[in-house]
């Protein structure tokens, strides 16, 4: 009788367990149905991309985006919210015309800098270069020289080409002789800059208060035809990036005795100060609601380009992956929350506001995971330091199909990380948050903080499988019996310094963003 008892209970254990593989197949399978049969990331990204556009924070696209997530949460049965957490510098990029008019007619490529000042009317004015100077003292002498001037500051670079393009092409003495002469020609500059006294961050307000017209610049992102595009340091006078092509033109006329005019008119807005927010979404949990599993991706973006790649495909990977859980997985063990983070690019400032604000949630969080770096399918996790994280995410990562599952190598414990993304605010504060990282596709040189950060760059079916994953961990966080436990790792000892390592500190949130 006793064992015609055991073998009932060992029975109903059997099909309890069974019940339950087959109910989380059955959640997976339809996860990949859902986002293979029913994707709607093209849709969210042409609104999102072409028609709101990049989302620097204080502007009035990064207002009207926000709008538009709490609009589809709440199309897809979504409880989502709007959290005010500081205010910024509101701005408004308005037209920029941006011409040569001498020795001929041509219009220039080029973007003015997030924040620049605008110009009540067009400037022409000739083009002079910031000239080899012995120290401080020669500056100062020379700076009346750029009255009703625009002051070129950065180098000409010797080639546009990528060096990939030279390795491919160029015999190797060709290769080797560029190298050295940029390298040279890089070091001259820099040395440049540090004889005047100040530095890339003083030396435009300094030509600003001698009177300056504008100020030029060229931060090239070493491939064809890319600038990096961030702020301005200037309040009156505009800052205006030119292309390396059309920069290189300008100052190799200038060179050779031709005093080059441009013509610059730029209408931007400056909007007093305005509000920053989060945009959190939440699927409430039922069995474990005051326990949360996370998805993460900052909203906010550099506009030079779209913020397609940064953070475009992060955002609309969690978008996704959120839509899909809500019609697949609407009852969840755990609450799932979805952060879309502010100010970001300024320095992590909205999660970091929200990790201040949120300790309940902080200190209850099973696990985040964030996707901050191109458009590329996830190939890398690590565990952040934290010594169990690796038996959870492995265990997480069982259920993801093998075809996604199999290009992704992870790294347990790893090492927390300190800065770089939203996740590592979390870290700072021993919660588990983990950096879901793709590949490439160029990302460093082509579309990071650049003017060709736009729509045609994201690779939609790397996406499609970015939200796949992201589903499926969150699930599977979401329904482990378990709780992930935050014992961290002793770190090793600094080389640099010979001290043993320590966890990163937790930072403080800048509240009030541009408006020192």
């Amino acid at each position: 009788m006793k064992n015609l008892t055991k073998l009932l209970i060992a029975s109903a254990l059997f099909a309890g367990g069974n019940t339950f593989a087959q109910s989380k197949n059955a959640v997976v399978d339809n996860i990949v149905k859902e986002e293979t049969d029913n994707s709607q990331l093209e849709k969210l990204g042409q609104e999102l991309l072409d028609g709101i556009g990049p989302r620097l924070v204080g502007t009035p696209e990064f207002d009207k985006a926000g709008k538009w997530a709490l609009d589809k949460y709440k199309s897809w049965g979504i409880t989502a919210r709007q959290e005010k957490w500081g205010e910024w510098r509101g701005w408004e990029r308005g037209i920029s015309h941006i011409d040569m008019v001498y020795p001929r007619i041509k219009s220039l490529e080029g973007t003015q800098l997030a924040w620049s000042p605008g110009m009540k009317k067009a400037v022409t004015a000739e083009i002079i270069i910031l000239p080899e100077l012995a120290d401080s003292t020669a500056f100062q002498k020379w700076l009346p020289a750029v009255k009703g001037k625009f002051v070129m500051i950065s180098m000409s670079q010797p080639t546009g080409r990528p060096d990939d393009n030279w390795k491919e092409f160029a015999l190797s003495g060709s290769i080797d002789k560029m190298k050295a002469a940029r390298t040279a020609q890089t070091d001259a500059w820099r040395k440049r800059i540090t004889n005047t006294g100040l530095t890339t961050r003083t030396l435009p307000v300094a030509l600003e208060k001698a009177g300056a017209a504008g100020i030029l610049t060229s931060n090239w992102s070493a491939g064809f035809g890319v600038d990096k595009i961030f702020a301005a340091y200037t309040k009156v006078v505009p800052t205006v990036d030119i292309a390396l092509e059309d920069y290189g033109m300008l100052y190799r006329l200038n060179e050779n005795g031709v005093k080059p005019k441009i013509t610059i008119q730029t209408e931007s807005k400056e909007l007093g100060v305005v509000p920053t927010f989060n945009i959190v979404g939440e699927i409430k949990g039922k069995e474990k609601p005051n326990e949360y599993v996370m998805l993460s991706a900052h909203f906010d973006s550099w506009d030079g380009g779209t913020g397609a790649t940064d953070n475009g495909t992060g955002t609309l990977t969690m978008m996704e992956a959120m839509r899909i859980l809500k019609k697949v997985y609407p009852n969840p063990k755990r609450t799932i929350l979805v952060g879309h983070w502010s100010s970001e690019e300024q320095g992590l400032n909205g999660s970091r506001a929200f990790v201040e604000d949120h300790p309940e949630i902080v200190g209850n969080l099973q696990a985040l995971f964030n996707q901050d770096n191109g458009t590329g399918r996830v190939v890398n996790i690590g565990g952040q330091g934290f010594a169990k994280a690796g038996d959870f995410i492995s265990r997480w990562l069982e259920a993801v199909p093998d075809t996604i599952r199999h290009q992704i190598k992870t790294s347990f414990p790893g090492a927390p990380g300190g800065g770089g993304s939203d996740f590592a605010s979390f870290v700072a504060v021993g919660a588990p948050g983990f950096s879901l990282s793709s590949n490439s596709w160029s990302y460093g040189n082509y579309t990071w903080h650049t003017n060709r950060d736009t729509y045609d760059k994201i690779v939609f079916d790397d996406l499609r499988s970015n939200a796949i994953l992201t589903a499926i961990l969150v699930y599977m966080a979401s329904e482990d019996p378990a709780k992930l436990p935050l014992d961290k790792i002793e770190l090793p000892v600094n080389s640099r310094t010979g001290q043993p390592g320590k966890w990163p500190e937790q930072v403080k949130a800048n509240r009030h963003g541009g408006l020192d």
